[in-house]
């Protein structure tokens, strides 16, 4: 006889005083937890398959629904978890490598909660953001390192390309494919609303979203997926995507289920194939390889688009950073360990990689020491949760910020961490077009908006409080962060003082 090994993390406790039978729960389930028992008369769950979207709980009429944490537990142990004994059955059962998506859940430091935020109070006056002005637009691209006149006396103004964003966040790399056509366009609509950019990530762009091309940012990774002539000239920047945060060292990879329809023609790949690229990319082993394919950009792109280089945060990634910006590169994404991902080796993700706080600060200070700071701008990723952790960010040397996960939460996502099924009961993460059509792209592009323009309004207020007027002033001002509850080392690393110094 066969051992069920696995008892459902998830419950779902009905209310059956409340429950009317409507079974808009049973319809709306992508994972076909609810069915309705003609025997008996009410609905059944199988709570096996339950994910802890929320779905069911959120479209219930009546409020009968909730899903709670069970609370079948194995015997007390430090060592040994109920987690990482079920885990140790799946592999057993089954001999695959564990997948997750989303962010790591491991309780790693998250350093913008042990960073506060310096404020003016009589010798340096605050700045009212409502009647005074506050600039929070930024230029992403290589900045000139003198100011240069002409025999005229006029200033010189040769800029390379740059990358005008008006509040500095930029939504992450999200491919057409892990999300749905429907969040895609969210996106893009936003970006474009906001004045910002979207960046394509690994799977082409569709064609129906090249007339974004001024708020779009395309990436090329190994696999070359959707790389072409049209696909490189459409966007405002290029991005060479060379590592991930959520999975430093390893390619991606995207199921066959996913490659259908339009997602297989704009990816170029054959429907049903399963979409993987390398960790390595078959032409860079050295900077001086990277170079080269950072100068065929932009030669293929007329030197008109800033061409960005995307890398994992990882232990030596100062030195990483510096190679980077002595490649022609004008943009360096760093991404850290707490990222999200539509899918990667959980091994992989919880253990692999280090905090964005860390290697933003040491990038920042590294490229200072050597005098090239200016060569490139820098932009960091990898659960950037609110304005507050905005701040913070460029105060320890970024110029913007990615989001990718804060976005999809605006959209509805509800962190089920299960986006690589594709039945993503919100829209989101899923190719079915039956759970694609949840996701209104205008309510979504809305949504978005509204998310960054309050953040907007955030970051001004507390620039104003710092009695800081512009982006410009904030950027790698550490002086106005102070530390709580850190080692000695990890102020020296941020390179910022101790609360009550």
């Amino acid at each position: 006889m066969a051992l069920d090994y696995f008892y459902p993390p998830y419950e779902v406790v009905r209310n059956f005083d409340r429950c009317i039978n409507c079974r808009l729960c049973e319809k709306q389930c992508a994972n076909e937890v609810h069915r309705y028992d003609e025997k008996s008369g009410k609905m059944t769950a199988d709570e096996s398959k339950c994910v802890n979207c929320h779905r069911c709980v959120a479209v219930c009429p009546a409020r009968a629904l909730k899903i709670t944490k069970t609370d079948h537990a194995f015997r007390d142990n430090a060592n040994w978890s109920g987690q990482v004994i079920t885990e140790i059955y799946r592999q057993a059962e089954s001999g695959g490598v564990l997948l997750s998506s989303m962010g790591t859940p491991k309780p790693l430091p998250v350093y913008w909660d042990k960073i506060l935020i310096n404020a003016s109070q009589v010798t340096n006056p605050s700045i009212d953001p409502l009647r005074e002005p506050m600039e929070t637009r930024t230029y992403l691209g290589k900045k000139p390192g003198r100011i240069e006149r002409g025999a005229d006396g006029k200033l010189i103004t040769n800029l390379s390309p740059q990358l005008e964003l008006a509040v500095p966040v930029l939504f992450s790399a999200m491919s057409y494919g892990s999300i749905s056509y429907n969040a895609h366009a969210s996106l893009a609509r936003a970006a474009q609303e906001l004045g910002i950019c979207y960046n394509t990530g690994e799977g082409g762009l569709h064609e129906d979203f090249y007339p974004y091309g001024a708020n779009t940012i395309v990436q090329v990774a190994s696999g070359r997926f959707g790389v072409h002539e049209k696909y490189l000239t459409a966007g405002a920047a290029i991005e060479i995507k060379m590592g991930q945060g959520a999975k430093p060292g390893i390619g991606g990879h995207l199921p066959g289920t996913k490659i259908v329809g339009d997602v297989s023609r704009t990816r170029m790949i054959p429907e049903g194939s399963d979409a993987i690229s390398p960790a390595p990319h078959h032409d860079i082993y050295s900077i001086e390889d990277l170079r080269q394919l950072v100068y065929s950009l932009k030669e293929a792109t007329n030197y008109t688009k800033p061409i960005i280089v995307k890398v994992a945060a990882v232990h030596n990634i100062a030195a990483i950073a510096s190679g980077i910006a002595r490649s022609g590169a004008d943009i360096i994404a760093i991404d850290g360990c707490r990222g999200g991902t539509g899918a990667a080796p959980t091994r992989i993700r919880d253990n692999v990689g280090i905090p964005i706080e860390l290697a933003l600060a040491s990038v920042d200070q590294r490229l200072r020491d050597e005098g090239i700071r200016g060569n490139v701008s820098i932009i960091c990723g990898g659960s950037i949760r609110s304005s507050a952790d905005v701040v913070k960010a460029i105060a320890l040397g970024a110029d913007a910020v990615y989001i990718a996960t804060a976005a999809l939460l605006a959209l509805g996502c509800h962190l089920c961490r299960s986006c690589h099924a594709g039945k993503c009961n919100w829209g989101i993460a899923t190719q079915r077009p039956d759970l694609v059509e949840r996701l209104d792209p205008d309510v979504g592009a809305e949504r978005l908006v509204n998310l960054v323009r309050a953040w907007d309004h955030e970051i001004r207020e507390m620039m104003g409080g710092m009695g800081i007027n512009s982006i410009e002033a904030l950027r790698g001002n550490r002086l106005m962060l102070r530390g709580v509850g850190l080692t000695q080392k990890e102020l020296d690393i941020l390179g910022i003082l101790h609360a009550g110094e």
